[in-house]
Order: C-alpha cells, then structure tokens, then sequence
C-alpha cells in the first residue's frame, strides 16, 4: 500500500523575527507537514559565489526553535545538518531540546556535508566523501543511544560518550532522516533511517549541472537500490523525501520547462520528468507526484518558500488538507 502524502516548506532567509514567525506560520495554515531548514554558515562574498549556492541568513539551530515556538503542529526539520559544523553532542542535545519543548514535533535530518567551500571559507578540514561518511554513521550511532535510557557508552572513531545519560529524552523519537545522492551515504541512510532525503550526488563540492544530472529519473531509481540494499528487510519501513528544486506551478509552464531542459542538457520530457522539479498547473503537478510515488515510492516532497503559495493547492488536493 502507497504511503499518504507528505509535503514540506524549506526556507533559508528572513531579515526579521516577525518574517521568520510569519513564513513558519503560514506553511501551518496551508498544510505542509515540515517546516525545514538546511545549514549552512557563510554569507554572501566570493567563498559563497564559487558554490552557487544561496545564501541562508538564519542559524539554523535557533531558527528551528523559534520556528517551533510561534506554531502548533507543524513539524519542524532540517534537511540537513551538516555533522563537521557542530559538536556532535551539543548537536544532539539541541535537538533533543527542540523536540521536548515543541511536543515532538522535530525531524532530525543529518548529511555527511558536501560544500566544499564552505568547509574551506570557515577553515574546517574537507575530507574525502568516504572518511566523511563513516563520521556520519559514527554521530548516528550516538545519537540512537542519546535516545535510550541509561549511561551512555558509546566508543567509536568519532565519539567517546560515556558516564551520563542523555538529557532531555525526545518525545517523538525523533524520526532520523539522512541525506544524500552516493551509493555510500544512501546504504548508510537504508540501514539508519526512518526518512531518507533523496539529492544530488554532491561529488563536485558544489551546485552545478553535474549534480542536477546525477539525479534523473533512472539515477534516482539506482539511488532507491542503493536505499534497498542498506535497508534489507526494513525498507518498507522507511518514508523517501526529495526536494522539489525546480517548482513552476502555473497554467504555462512550458517557457519555464523549455529553460531549465536547454540549461541542463535534458530534452523537455526528462526535464518534466526530473524527480526534483515540478511543472506544469495543478492537475498536472499531482498526475506527476502520483506517477512518481507509484514508480519510485517517494510520497514526501519538499518545495523551496518561494513555491509555498503556488503549490498549496497540490498540498491541499493529495495531502486532504
């Protein structure tokens, strides 16, 4: 049986507190299930420029919690945190926070980290993917036992917990999503988490074309294998989420698809067909996300803020919202 819908907003900016409250509220009120950030550390300037990617104003850390604190029901994520930028346990006891004091409502997401840049602007170490991988199996493995009742004893190449229990224990659990587009991190992420987030294989360190095209309806179904293999006999079990990048809810979308197929190589059909992008109007979007949860089982989707009002009628009509 075919899971429900899930739909999320991702924001990354807000020049005030009243914005910040306002976008997480309104996500609420149109019925997407998350609220999520990503993280990422550095402002505009050339470091950033050279990643292509955008920037996010807000930490994200005291961005979710304010999310939390001006909702009610929303669920609050972020798709992901990098491990290399934080403490793990300090990570850990952040989120743990976040979920008790907003009734359950966090979605911990956690990635190995990919932006090269970024690790090199703020001075951190970039290590090979596979290096950077196994820290995230290591930080998974603390965070499971943070959760668990009792001292902690928890001695791997990265952590070395023990003598305490963790504090606060989540209401929620929470659900674990693990982010990433390799074989690697996608078996890691079948045999860890309860969601795991489709992307880009990032093996460029950057945002470009190589990513967008490691991501195409047959690479996906690779990637979806990949999940299977690490998951076994819980795959079932595991929610699949992907970010919709490319979002043009519209009655014309066709000079939108025509733009981004000629910038990516991709002829108008495999562009329409893309896993994360979304063309067309609303009865077409939802012909597509139901094609898409029946061919690969994808049922949660994560579109960008500034698709939040377009899409909500998709949200509205599949989610029963």
């Amino acid at each position: 049986m075919a899971r429900s819908f899930r739909f999320a907003v991702q924001a990354f900016n807000a020049k005030s507190g009243g914005e910040w409250a306002a976008k997480a509220q309104r996500a609420e009120e149109l019925g997407y299930s998350t609220f999520h950030l990503a993280d990422h550390l550095i402002g505009p300037g050339p470091a950033l420029t050279a990643t292509n990617h955008p920037v996010q104003d807000v930490a994200a850390i005291p961005a979710m919690a304010y999310a939390a604190a001006v909702t009610k029901s929303i669920r609050i994520g972020c798709r992901v945190f990098c491990i290399d930028y934080h403490n793990p346990l300090v990570l850990t006891k952040s989120a743990m926070t976040i979920d008790m004091l907003s009734g359950g409502r966090l979605e911990l997401g956690l990635g190995a980290g990919w932006l090269q840049g970024e690790y090199q602007a703020v001075g951190l170490k970039f290590d090979d993917a596979s290096k950077r991988i196994d820290r995230l199996a290591d930080v998974i493995e603390g965070v499971k036992a943070f959760r668990r009742e009792g001292a902690l004893d928890v001695s791997n190449n990265t952590l070395t917990w023990k003598g305490f229990e963790g504090v606060p224990k989540p209401l929620s659990g929470p659900p674990i999503m693990i982010g990433g587009g390799s074989p690697r991190v996608l078996r890691l992420a079948g045999r860890e988490a309860d969601i795991v987030s489709l992307n880009f294989n990032n093996r460029s360190g950057m945002i470009g074309p190589d990513g967008v095209r490691s991501s195409s309806e047959d690479l996906t179904t690779k990637k979806i294998g990949w999940i299977r293999e690490g998951a076994g006999s819980r795959f079932a079990e595991i929610e699949l989420e992907i970010g919709a990048y490319f979002t043009f809810v519209m009655d014309d979308a066709a000079p939108m698809l025509s733009n981004f197929a000629q910038m990516f190589g991709y002829s108008e059909d495999n562009m329409r067909r893309h896993p994360h992008a979304l063309f067309g109007n609303v009865d077409q979007v939802c012909e597509e996300l139901e094609r898409r949860r029946e061919l690969h089982g994808i049922s949660y989707f994560t579109v960008g803020d500034n698709a939040m009002e377009a899409f909500a009628p998709v949200v509205a009509r599949l989610s029963g919202k």
